[in-house]
């Protein structure tokens, strides 16, 4: 028989529904008989008939009408709000749709497994599962290695011995003993008091990222979770059912415990939690309505959930897979501003970099010989300034190597650290089933992932800070040559004037945000936990850089294409043409002021557009792979993404390979 779950001031209501042919109106008032049972006042509703209300589904918040039939315009199991007139909404109620999700468009389940074993999740699977682009499974052998590890502490438990975490309290209260009976109850009530972060909840991709990191180290197995609870925890992401999950209250040490408690309670039944079929709702219907059970927890379990670093891990994921995009493109983008503001190309010339072997700086003066060289690219703007009196452009020209390259650098350095965290054992106490012992020790310490983010976000500021100074060259005639601030009709028109602003304004907001919150650290737990890493903010704020970065390249990226109308009918080189048909393609030519922030908005999609594989770059990439291949043909790459940091000879000793 078809239900439904209804949402009703401070509660949910299961409604059968024997005839999916009745009207919305039916399924209210049969919610409302039901809110009204056992309420002794019948909730202040009399009568029933009389009452007003509207009734609108959870998931996207569409509003139904009261005479739509059921089976038209709800499915078996689907979530409903019901809104009493003459009520305001209720304090409990939350959003289905807490920032952009991609997760509730449309959403599809996948077909395909990634298979977790502890050891060789990535960074990219870890953001495409996020994505739902895949269902998780594990691989025998991790399922047997849980189950060898639950055994031994199932031993511990049966022989009375007092290990931290399992048979006594946590943190300051790691020397009380905890009766056999209480045991258990000792697990739910650490979730339940960690249980206390605050602010928005994680969007529900990032969410789906936590969860699948915590299953993947669990599924090392030295936690000692069972092999129950881990399916469960399976099924629940299979199922998109996951956990409200505010985004502050970690310190980064004793790992994330808040966030995770959060994520763990919901698991239990408690709390929120989110599916893309019920929206909001609380954790019992949501898991309910997917034919799950709640986790029972037993002898330390919940510390197995709760203790690691797994929530600053899967945003720097997160964070490390943005900037590697973005880094690439802002090649792409720099040499385009290059071609508009009529640079030179010989701050590139291998010979040059090969002076000063970074392995970023060269590959990005690759890129640049690559998009730029007139002998492989014809540029009809580069050969119309070919013999002016300038021999050198300013440092955010002709230092883009030597600055992007630094950026590359580090977000390699970032990403190894990263994804050796992802298959990285963070619990604490260890379970050794091999050595029939358990261990304490300090994985859960952030500093690692925290130190690495803070580093990123510093690094990859740099690219919106010099994307930022040749926005200005764009935008000011003195320099440019160009109309002021990219507009006909100066005066009547503003052009790029306040798009520039909004460029210098995110670089600003960086420059408190590349703060280090890793050399901060403040004693909690009463001095038991007396060193922290602050990681979760390290993450967060790192996504946050790598945003205002992505935003700042968008504007430079749309001011260099208008930079082109102005130099017409001169063609820059295909591969640049490229990039600016595909720009052109979703914004139109600046002829008179209009709405800005759309453009920017359309732009920045194209920048970060995963599913596309990242379109500026998809455009221009097989032009530098080409480029290698014809010149070092020994160095082909294995993939459009992997391109040669050896560069091709310089361009007077170039000689074509047959």
């Amino acid at each position: 028989m078809p239900r439904f779950t209804v949402h009703v001031r401070d509660e949910w209501l299961t409604v059968p529904c024997k005839d999916v042919t009745c009207t919305v109106k039916w399924l209210g008032t049969e919610a409302l008989k039901r809110y009204i049972k056992n309420k002794p006042d019948n909730g202040g509703i009399h009568p029933v008939k009389d009452v007003c209300f509207w009734v609108r589904r959870c998931q996207g918040l569409g509003l139904l009408d009261n005479d739509d039939i059921i089976e038209d315009v709800l499915e078996d199991n689907d979530f409903v709000e019901l809104a009493i007139e003459g009520d305001t909404m209720p304090q409990d109620f939350i959003p289905s749709q807490p920032g952009a999700s991609h997760l509730t468009r449309a959403y599809r389940e996948p077909n395909d497994y990634i298979s977790l074993d502890g050891n060789s999740l990535s960074s990219t699977d870890l953001v495409n599962l996020g994505k739902g682009l895949y269902k998780i499974k594990l691989t025998p052998e991790a399922a047997q290695k849980v189950v060898e590890s639950r055994e031994l502490l199932d031993t511990i438990v049966k022989e009375n011995k007092v290990v931290y975490g399992i048979t006594t309290g946590f943190g300051k209260f790691a020397r009380t003993v905890i009766p056999f009976s209480k045991l258990n109850e000792l697990q739910q009530n650490l979730v339940r008091s960690h249980s206390s972060g605050l602010g928005r909840p994680l969007t529900p991709e990032r969410t789906r990222m936590l969860l699948a990191l915590r299953i993947n180290v669990l599924a090392k197995g030295y936690s000692g979770i069972s092999l129950e609870t881990l399916h469960i925890m399976i099924q629940a992401f299979n199922a998109s059912c996951l956990s409200y999950v505010p985004e502050k209250g970690t310190v980064g040490a004793s790992g994330d415990l808040a966030p995770l408690s959060h994520l763990a309670l919901g698991l239990m039944g408690e709390g929120k939690m989110w599916s893309p079929k019920s929206g909001w709702a609380d954790a019992k219907y949501v898991l309910e309505a997917h034919g799950l059970k709640p986790i029972s927890l037993k002898p330390k379990e919940g510390l197995a959930l709760i203790n690691g670093t797994q929530m600053i891990t899967s945003l720097g994921a997160e964070a490390v897979e943005r900037a590697e995009a973005i880094a690439r493109q802002a090649d792409i983008i720099a040499a385009l501003t290059l071609e508009v503001l009529k640079g030179t190309t010989k701050a590139f010339d291998s010979d040059i970099h090969e002076l000063r072997p970074h392995p970023g700086q060269k590959e990005v003066a690759l890129r640049f010989r690559s998009l730029l060289d007139s002998d492989h690219h014809p540029s009809e703007i580069a050969e119309s300034h070919r013999f002016c009196d300038r021999v050198q452009d300013a440092y955010t020209m002709r230092c883009c190597p030597q600055v992007h390259g630094i950026v590359n650098d580090t977000i390699e350095f970032v990403k190894k650290i990263i994804n050796t965290e992802i298959n990285s054992a963070t619990d604490n106490p260890m379970v050794f089933a091999e050595r029939g012992e358990t261990i304490s020790g300090g994985n859960f310490h952030g500093e690692y992932p925290a130190k690495a983010l803070d580093y990123l976000a510093i690094a990859v500021h740099e690219l919106a800070s010099i994307s930022e100074r040749r926005i200005e060259r764009l935008c000011n005639p003195s320099l440019s040559e160009l109309p002021a601030f990219l507009v006909n009709e100066g005066g009547l028109n503003s052009g790029f004037m306040i798009a520039h602003c909004t460029a210098a304004s995110l670089v600003s907001e960086n420059k408190v945000l590349c703060h280090p919150s890793s050399i901060d650290s403040l004693s909690t737990s009463a001095a038991t936990e007396d060193h922290v890493s602050m990681g979760g903010w390290a993450a967060r704020k790192a996504l946050r850089v790598v945003e205002h970065v992505e935003q700042v390249l968008a504007i430079e990226l749309l001011a260099a294409c208008q930079g082109i109308e102005f130099l017409r009918p001169l063609r820059t080189t295909t591969p640049l043409e490229k990039v600016y048909d595909l720009v052109r393609s979703t914004v139109k030519p600046w002829f008179k002021d209009r709405f800005m922030a759309p453009d920017i908005e359309a732009v920045h999609r194209l920048l970060v557009d995963q599913k596309a594989s990242f379109p500026v770059w998809n455009i221009a990439g097989p032009y530098i792979e080409k480029y290698c291949m014809e010149y070092i043909p020994e160095s082909r790459p294995s993939s459009p993404t992997a391109f040669a940091l050896d560069p091709p000879p310089s361009p007077r000793k170039r000689v074509r390979l047959e």
